[in-house]
């Protein structure tokens, strides 16, 4: 996986799939773990997601110390990286949680980053969704399907470098008229936004210092605001409750290390490859670490063809940080992406022997034996996902390393586990014929239980959709 492609144990009965717990909040039928699945899957099937696995894992690093801090119950996050330089990040109940590739341009540092995303888990942990939902329907205002597909009619335009509009935030839906009822969601999700950064050890002045900054870009911007403030409006009012609540709160930590700016750096280059030193400036907008800088210069020797640079460059920034795995793993997708596929999978596994989960790194692993060891790779791929049920990247890779190994059915299966989490669900279908098929003719029985069961699974997945 290169920094430019387009981008609990699970039930035995659900192959993987998240198990859907109870909620007390439902919606034609649905609890609100199946909504925000279903939602997700509408989502993607609209919009382009960046994939950029070493971005992923510090997103989903800073939703997993936000989550226990929210109030959320025992959910498990699914993080959705946006394709768009737009300023804007979402909640959906169920517990999938988006953010733009431009919230990383406009969010100065970690903190002031994490608190959009803490003020959108806010929202999901106070129900705002369900709520605004059980009072449009007592008043016969617009229904839940004409809501989401207003959402996902949002981000279905043309816009940016990736060509992808932004999408509204968990309250784009809420209703216009009810500005005042919104308003009190808005301070229950800044009060519990700023609660949550406070337990995670983060800084709480961020919230009110990202507000502000917000305020600033939307004064700039005239009549065409960042989208998140079209749905989450800043008033002076508002800004100084949350500042004086930020006041209240006291919090005693180490200042955060590079890791915030290098993947801004990620970011600034994904959106500017046309022109990188565009992101070099912006970058030097808000820091000045060197650090980050050189970084980012490896990145661009990388992106441009000079591979033998970028990896002496990647190699002396991480005999600096050795702690950094952020710094071999970009020197393993560098080499991968000049094709040097021995060289990026020994670089892989060496970061593997002493962080064996780590992500990135796995995931080059994975795409270095595609053409070297099919069969071991997938292997890599499958208990990958095993692991990561939700990620379409991992299904498609999987999906390769089944066809290349000579195992037909798996191709299939895992090619249709892609196509419906993408939304794709009636093509789904007839990868699991396919992959049935595969099967019968193998003989393999296992299999073609399996694929079954994945088959009713489908089916009440497009149920859901056809709720909308």
């Amino acid at each position: 996986m290169t920094l430019l492609s387009a981008p609990s144990v699970p039930a035995e009965s659900d192959y993987g799939l998240p198990a859907l717990g109870e909620q007390t909040v439902t919606y034609a039928g649905m609890n609100e773990e199946r909504l925000g699945r279903a939602w997700l899957r509408q989502f993607r099937a609209q919009t382009g997601q960046w994939s950029d696995p070493i971005t992923q894992h510090y997103l989903e690093s800073i939703v997993a110390r936000l989550v226990p801090n929210s109030n959320l119950g025992d959910i498990h996050p699914t993080v959705v990286l946006v394709a768009s330089r737009m300023l804007n990040a979402f909640a959906v109940p169920g517990g999938v949680v988006g953010v733009n590739t431009g919230l990383f341009l406009f969010a100065p540092d970690r903190d002031a980053f994490a608190s959009v995303l803490a003020h959108e888990l806010g929202h999901l942990s106070q129900h705002h969704f369900a709520r605004q939902m059980q009072q449009a329907e007592s008043s016969q205002l617009p229904t839940m399907a004409a809501l989401l597909a207003g959402m996902i009619i949002a981000a279905g335009g043309g816009g940016g470098d990736f060509g992808v509009a932004t999408i509204a935030g968990t309250q784009a839906a809420f209703l216009q008229n009810q500005l005042a009822y919104s308003r009190q969601y808005e301070e229950e999700a800044d009060r519990v936004g700023l609660e949550a950064l406070a337990r995670a050890g983060m800084d709480p002045q961020a919230m009110p210092r990202m507000f502000r900054a917000m305020q600033r870009i939307a004064s700039l911007q005239g009549n065409s605001p960042p989208e998140f403030l079209l749905t989450h409006p800043l008033t002076e009012s508002r800004i100084n409750y949350v500042q004086a609540r930020a006041n209240q709160l006291h919090v005693k930590e180490a200042p955060p290390g590079p890791e915030y700016d290098m993947v801004r750096a990620r970011a600034m280059l994904a959106i500017n490859m046309s022109a990188p030193s565009q992101a070099q400036i912006r970058l030097k907008q808000d820091t000045d670490d060197p650090f980050a800088f050189r970084y980012l210069d490896a990145l661009i020797d990388s992106v441009q063809n000079r591979p033998d640079q970028a990896l002496a460059k990647f190699d002396k920034l991480a005999a600096e940080q050795p702690d950094l795995l952020m710094i071999p793993a970009s020197a393993a997708d560098a080499a991968l992406d000049a094709n040097r596929r021995q060289e990026a999978l020994d670089r892989a596994r060496r970061i593997l022997r002493f962080a064996p989960n780590y992500y990135p790194a796995r995931m080059t692993e994975g795409e270095a034996l595609l053409t070297l060891d099919p069969s071991q790779a997938f292997n890599v791929l499958r208990k990958l996902a095993d692991e990561r049920p939700e990620d379409p990247d991992v299904w498609n890779l999987l999906a390769e390393a089944a066809g290349r190994s000579g195992r037909k059915a798996w191709g299939h299966l895992a090619m249709g586990e892609r196509m419906q989490l993408n939304g794709r669900l009636d093509s789904a279908l007839k990868q699991l014929d396919y992959a049935e098929k595969a099967a019968d003719d193998a003989d393999d029985f296992t299999m073609k239980s399996r694929i079954r069961d994945r088959r009713n699974d489908f089916q009440r997945y497009r149920d859901d959709l056809d709720q909308f």
